[in-house]
């Protein structure tokens, strides 16, 4: 799509005008945006789906019916799971819509050239983000209800469970808005750069920030700062108040949400550093260099494909390190055994929420093929100049091979980490104050319990993704000749 066949659109004020334009969405990154939306809308409304029927089914069990505690704490688990849905969309499209915008400085600096003014290029973004958003709400909407209804019906028919729980609820509709509203917001946040385009910038390539200019972004780091410390301040008041009362996980989780919002503004200073330590292992052959050396000079994009991962995995860890930690408790508290029945209803909702949350690893994997391969494009000029100065394919395929290799293993060991902490502080917080019969009284204290089969199935999937992100870069990479790329 040429500049120039955009500019009515951009010049062009008329919605009319603009919205019979159509081909934006055939632009690379555009396809698996709306598939990470649509995603992350099923993710929510499966969420939905299974607390609210979790809590159904506890509700009319003989032997946890009428349990307040028990009620209590799936209303929690409930509002704080969506909460997890709705940060999840908000990270993962804000950071896809930031790199595709960020591979239109050409474009847009021609824009400016030829009189469309900066408030006009980022409405057009944000409503191109706002679109995208809505086709892949509405799409992961109509699949998550069908796909909450197919498992509800064989979770009941497996487990032999009668519970009478209507799937079609208003409240399924939330998570759509919500993601329709975060890409939206996303795409508007990720356009902040049009303001920094000057026309000069059309004669010349689409450069990401530096590792020096990230550097320099004291506003950003500041920010990142203060809120990773607050949040930090706020998971140990959480354990703190989870000694007198269950309500101390919305402290924590509040402080979690902080925290970890912290770790992703500042992911762009974090992460680099730790990428280019995990790319020491592979090696000083020059492929291996050039790939740990591309995220140290942009950061940005490095960060973007890491952050996601790291989120991903450190959802998953977290919430399996949770519930192992809480059946510890529960184990020691009854002397070493579970009740069968208590068991049972433990490994149902583990089993029914680890298939839940694991959502937000697909929807961490789709953001970084999708980044990965946005970034190769963006990159022709810079292999092509690689290959004219000797690069092999094969080299090339490596070079490619490494980076996907060095964002995943770093993003897996931090997500790993952080999965832990944020786990014990869930379980801690939240059973603090709970009175476990017979061996134990209030306060109760939690030990961590690492689930060691959910983390090697994590560490499979996180090196089943780095295949599976190469495939369509490689051959991107590959096919670039010097003649070509040097001549955009």
């Amino acid at each position: 799509m040429t500049a120039v066949a955009d500019a009515p659109a951009v010049l062009d004020n008329r919605m009319p005008t603009r919205t019979r334009s159509w081909a934006w969405l055939r632009e690379r990154g555009m396809g698996a945006t709306v598939l990470v939306a649509a995603i992350s809308a099923a993710f929510g409304v499966l969420l939905l789906s299974a607390t609210g029927y979790i809590a159904a089914w506890v509700d009319g069990d003989p032997y946890l019916g009428g349990g307040e505690t028990v009620t209590l704490i799936l209303g929690i688990l409930s509002v704080l799971l969506t909460g997890v849905a709705i940060y999840v969309a908000a990270i993962v499209t804000a950071n896809t819509f930031a790199t595709i915008v960020a591979g239109r400085t050409r474009r847009i600096a021609l824009m400016r050239l030829i009189g469309a003014s900066a408030a006009s290029q980022r409405r057009e973004v944000a409503r191109q983000g706002f679109l995208v958003g809505a086709i892949g709400a509405l799409v992961g909407l109509l699949a998550g209800t069908g796909a909450a209804v197919g498992l509800l019906w064989w979770t009941g028919g497996a487990l032999g469970l009668d519970v009478d729980y209507d799937v079609l609820q208003p409240v399924l509709l939330l998570p759509a808005v919500v993601v329709v509203l975060t890409t939206w917001a996303g795409a508007w946040s990720g356009s902040r750069r049009v303001l920094a385009v000057t026309p000069l910038q059309a004669i010349s390539g689409s450069v990401p920030r530096s590792h020096d200019d990230v550097v320099r972004s004291r506003g950003r780091n500041v920010t990142a700062a203060v809120l990773f410390a607050v949040g930090a301040v706020l998971l140990a008041l959480g354990v703190v108040t989870g000694l007198v009362s269950p309500l101390g996980v919305i402290v924590a989780f509040a402080g979690g949400i902080l925290s970890f919002t912290g770790i992703v503004l500042g992911a762009v200073v974090i992460m680099p550093p730790l990428l280019r330590l995990t790319g020491r292992l592979f090696g000083r052959s020059a492929p291996a260099r050039l790939a740990a050396e591309n995220a140290l000079r942009y950061p940005e994009r490095a960060s973007r494909m890491a952050i996601g991962v790291v989120m991903g995995v450190a959802l998953v860890v977290m919430f399996a390190v949770a519930n192992e930690s809480v059946k510890a408790v529960m184990t020691a508290s009854s002397g070493g055994e579970l009740p069968a029945e208590m068991a049972r209803i433990m490994d149902t909702f583990a089993a029914i929420m680890m298939g839940v949350v694991a959502v937000s690893a697909v929807i961490a994997g789709v953001g970084l093929v999708n980044l990965l391969t946005i970034g190769i494009v963006q990159r022709r000029r810079e292999f092509g100049l690689l290959r004219a100065l000797g690069l092999s394919s094969a080299q090339a395929r490596r070079v490619v091979l490494l980076e996907a290799a060095h964002v995943t293993l770093t993003a897996l060991v931090f997500g790993l980490l952080l999965g832990v902490a944020y786990g014990w502080v869930a379980a801690q917080s939240l059973l603090g104050s709970v009175t476990v019969p017979p061996a134990w009284s209030s306060p109760t204290l939690v030990a961590p319990a690492i689930p060691w089969l959910p983390v090697l199935v994590v560490v499979v999937a996180a090196a089943l993704l780095t295949a599976v992100a190469t495939v369509v870069p490689t051959r991107l990479a590959t096919r670039v000749t010097a003649v070509e790329a040097l001549a955009e």
